[in-house]
């Protein structure tokens, strides 16, 4: 072959290879928003008796931005791709976490179900399953507020005062759930870190502005 033309064509294998890379991966953020569907607010609900372990939610009739909010998404989803995201929480006292509650958000399709779960920390990302997952279903329709989804951990889990530990919420990678497509509203606080894992590849810090994904970690204290 012509030196010049198989030069050509190595060219257009390595075009091509790079434009199929860039149309399998999503954006590096997906943030969706809608608008409101009820003006009236429903009170957030949490259980009583238990001390804040952390938490950046608002008052119970206003406790997060329902208009905004990070995707979730599992394999088998509209998207075709996984999307989880964590908040990290750093105690300030011994505690034990007894209930972890977060808007996530149904955007109607697929099963109506995700996974939460508590992570140690490993080098400013998600490291060590420590709790969970845990199914929960029936989450509430995005654009409502201010319901919540809340895991209330079977058997409780003690967290250290100055440790940084991590909520995640994800999908099963098969299975019911694996089509789950929904979202993590947001709050509007100062600049944050929190941490992605997209496609299943593994947990990278996120840059993520004013938006922060809000929750709240409750229990005992001593």
């Amino acid at each position: 072959m012509n030196p010049r033309l198989l030069k050509f064509v190595v060219y257009l294998v390595a075009l091509c290879g790079i434009a199929l890379l860039a149309q399998s991966r999503p954006a590096a953020t997906r943030i969706v928003q809608t608008s409101e569907k009820s003006a009236i607010h429903t009170p957030a609900v949490l259980t009583p008796g238990l001390a804040r372990i952390y938490s950046n939610l608002g008052p119970s009739t206003d406790a997060y931005n329902d208009e905004s909010a990070e995707v979730i998404s599992g394999p088998t989803s509209l998207l075709n791709f996984s999307l989880a995201y964590a908040l990290p929480f750093t105690p300030k006292v011994d505690a034990t976490v007894h209930e972890v509650t977060a808007p996530v958000v149904y955007n109607g399709f697929g099963a109506n179900q995700v996974n939460f779960s508590l992570y140690s920390d490993t080098s400013g990302v998600p490291g060590t399953i420590l709790a969970g997952p845990e199914t929960i279903k029936n989450l509430p329709s995005f654009g409502t507020c201010c319901k919540m989804a809340s895991w209330s951990l079977a058997t409780p889990l003690a967290v250290s005062a100055g440790t940084q530990y991590w909520i995640v919420v994800d999908t099963p990678a098969s299975g019911p759930g694996s089509d789950f497509y929904g979202a993590w509203n947001f709050v509007f606080p100062t600049p944050f870190t929190q941490a992605s894992n997209e496609g299943g590849f593994g947990w990278g810090q996120q840059k993520t502005g004013y938006l922060q994904t809000a929750a709240g970690v409750f229990g005992t204290t001593p």
